[in-house]
């Protein structure tokens, strides 16, 4: 899940397809994005699912991975060649539209001639259940085709937690979940955590307004006091 701090507080989210986060955009007024790697990756079990020598080109599921890729190459560039977001924004709707428009005329013909339980069917109503979702990431370069780096910056956590264990409770979940969230905003700020943690700690007895905790996040805090 990622929810984007620098567009409009709370405005943007991106998460997979799992329904509890429809409710928790509409809750909070979010523009709600999904994740185009968690839509690839189903096409990359149906592909895998089926014999070696029958993983052509032509299957469906390696053509939607082919245009798929072909959204990936647009952002691949982009990067490379370290354009702003402005850029990234006309490069998407010159280049990554026309192959979302591509994209939705295959998955319409082709949606209800699959099984849908099958692993190629499951991909298929997977892409038409986000498509909404999925296609609004051109709209805008400051958003991300996909939540890759969020869920890198949170995988030691959720494999660790089966070791700490100290997040058994409702409170203690939210407090870690404030304290990972905390550190990993330094980290995208370029600043350092553990001073940080130690200005956060110094400062936090004497806040008593809302501003107050305001100027206490990584963005503003005075690091100078430590």
């Amino acid at each position: 899940m990622e929810l984007y701090a620098g567009i409009r507080p709370g405005a943007v989210l991106m998460t997979d397809g799992y329904e509890v986060y429809d409710a928790v955009a509409q809750t909070h007024q979010l523009l709600h994005l999904a994740c185009w790697t968690h839509c690839r990756r189903y096409f990359i079990e149906a592909l895998q699912s089926l014999p070696k020598d029958q993983r052509g080109p032509n299957q469906l599921a390696a053509r939607f991975l082919a245009l798929i890729g072909q959204l990936y190459h647009v952002e691949g560039q982009a990067k490379r060649d370290g354009v702003d977001t402005a850029e990234l924004t006309r490069r998407r709707q010159l280049n990554s539209v026309p192959v979302l428009v591509d994209i939705e005329a295959l998955l319409l013909a082709n949606l209800h001639s699959v099984l849908p339980k099958s692993l190629l069917g499951q991909a298929l109503h997977y892409l038409s259940s986000q498509w909404s979702k999925l296609k609004r990431y051109v709209e805008d370069g400051r958003y991300s085709i996909d939540n890759n780096v969020q869920e890198n910056a949170i995988r030691p956590f959720c494999v660790g937690r089966r070791n700490w264990l100290f997040a058994d409770t409702v409170h203690g979940a939210n407090a870690s979940a404030n304290l990972y969230s905390l550190l990993q905003t330094c980290r995208v700020n370029n600043i350092d955590d553990y001073r940080y943690l130690r200005a956060l700690f110094a400062a936090l007895p004497n806040a008593q307004t809302v501003d107050d905790y305001a100027a206490l996040l990584p963005w503003s805090i005075d690091l100078s006091i430590v």
